[in-house]
């Protein structure tokens, strides 16, 4: 399978949110998140660093509930305003609202 190159809106996603997760992981260590998530320290130092723009949907939810975030306040954060996403209707999950 081939993937496509990532457009620059889902780079800039990547970008803010690795912002928010060292943000909300303050003085913890990368490596104390990471254990308590089940996500290796080099995926989570990846994702904070922009690396991986497009994590995968139960890593991003393993991190969130590790740092008490809720995926809607991810989703919130990450979001560019006026974007439209924000918007995606009463049978819209987080989930799916992420992995777009």
């Amino acid at each position: 399978m081939v993937r496509l190159p990532l457009t620059s809106a889902e780079v800039e996603r990547g970008q803010r949110l690795g912002v928010l997760l060292r943000r909300a992981r303050g003085d913890r260590s990368m490596l104390e998140v990471a254990l308590d998530a089940r996500v290796s320290p080099e995926t989570l130092r990846k994702i904070e660093s922009g690396r991986v723009a497009t994590p995968a949907f139960p890593t991003i939810a393993a991190i969130a509930g590790v740092l008490g975030l809720s995926l809607d306040a991810v989703w919130a954060e990450v979001s560019p305003p006026g974007s439209g996403d924000e918007a995606a209707g009463p049978g819209s999950t987080a989930r799916a609202r992420l992995a777009s």
